[in-house]
């Protein structure tokens, strides 16, 4: 007899096991959850079917967008100095010409008393230049002075005089000044926003620079919901166009809306080229508020009372004509319809087809045509 050493005993030893125990685990399997996999069923009688009805099909597409006012506007400053009082805080209804906020108005009284010393020397001289230019008409016609004499005070009478009018429209630049020292509302409206303090310095918009906003007002009885729409679905809309609109805090309400602008030029927002469009909100909610996220509901086709079938039911034939697979008991027939409005549920049948009939959701033979 051969000699077996122990550790080829121990590893034939291993492999019986093994043999055995996988011979187990397969008949365990056959046993227990049916044996060898399955083909896919492909059988008529296994295929889910379902029943040509009449119903009504809407076709719309849904966006989200923003609320907006439809008028807003900041409000600067057209003098520069120190906030000495904001006499509004956000949220706050103000009427045109009500007081929004005083700035320090020291220096510009300053500028303000320049300017009036100004006009009195300037005046002082101009009377003083007239006695001269009198006594010096006087003399001249008795042609005890020169012509070049009288000409020359002439001159005088008209420079003192401009010098004048120079300090006059200096104290109304100042004047001017001076009132814009108090911001007023330029209409009615609601603060939004007030981003500045009391004894803050604040720069006056002007062409080289924007200037300090002060706050922003903007009228909230007039929203406009903003939105982004894709170049496929914006050819389907139209110029005032009614809309419907949902937010998620104002479940309770319905809101309705009319286009009223859409871009002639794309755009691309989130890597997705579309158009910026703009509805007009008919009749705001109170509880609805600028920066709110609502969902746009468009809609763009609507038949009522049509035979449909679930559009997964609908598959490509030729071309690009549709094609559904009717049953009839143990028959099925391959059938050319015509379909209309279509949604993302169900397909109008304007041809081909008539009420109750079976149709097949799944064609016969699967992975050799292509679901349109």
């Amino acid at each position: 007899m051969p000699y077996i050493d122990f550790s080829m005993k121990k590893l034939l030893l291993l492999l019986i096991i093994a043999a055995l125990g996988g011979g187990g685990l397969y008949a365990y399997k056959r046993e227990w959850f049916g044996g060898m996999p399955k083909k896919p069923v492909t059988s008529m009688q296994e295929a889910i079917v379902a029943a040509a009805e009449v119903r009504d099909i809407e076709f719309s597409i849904q966006v989200s967008g923003d609320v907006r006012p439809a008028t807003q506007l900041d409000v600067k400053p057209e003098v520069g100095g120190r906030l000495k009082k904001i006499h509004v805080l956000p949220g706050s209804k103000v009427k045109a010409g009500m007081l929004l906020v005083e700035i320090d108005d020291r220096d510009i009284l300053s500028e303000r008393e320049s300017a009036l010393t100004e006009i009195e020397g300037a005046q002082l001289a101009v009377d003083k230049m007239v006695r001269n230019h009198a006594r010096a008409k006087d003399l001249h016609e008795q042609k005890l002075i020169s012509q070049e004499a009288f000409d020359n005070l002439t001159s005088e009478l008209a420079i003192a005089r401009n010098s004048l009018a120079k300090a006059e429209r200096r104290k109304q630049l100042v004047e001017d000044k001076l009132s814009k020292t108090k911001v007023i509302a330029p209409g009615d409206g609601t603060v939004l926003t007030v981003p500045i303090v009391e004894g803050q310095v604040v720069i006056s918009a002007a062409s080289v620079n924007s200037g300090t906003t002060l706050m922003t007002i903007a009228d909230l009885s007039r929203l406009v919901v903003e939105t982004h729409v894709n170049q496929v679905d914006v050819a389907k809309l139209l110029l005032k166009q009614e809309v419907s609109l949902s937010a998620e805090s104002i479940r309770d309400e319905n809101l309705n809306a009319v286009i009223t602008f859409i871009a002639p030029v794309a755009t691309v927002k989130n890597a997705v080229k579309g158009f910026s469009v703009e509805a007009v909100i008919e009749t705001a909610s109170e509880r609805l508020r600028p920066g709110m996220t609502v969902q746009m509901t468009v809609p763009i086709a609507n038949a009522e009372d049509v035979i449909a079938v679930p559009v997964g039911a609908v598959f490509k034939g030729e071309g690009n004509s549709r094609v559904v697979y009717v049953r009839d008991g143990d028959r099925t027939e391959r059938r050319s319809v015509k379909i209309g409005v279509t949604n993302t549920e169900h397909a109008q049948i304007l041809q081909g087809l008539k009420e109750g009939e079976q149709i097949l959701l799944n064609e016969p033979a699967r992975g050799e045509k292509r679901r349109s």
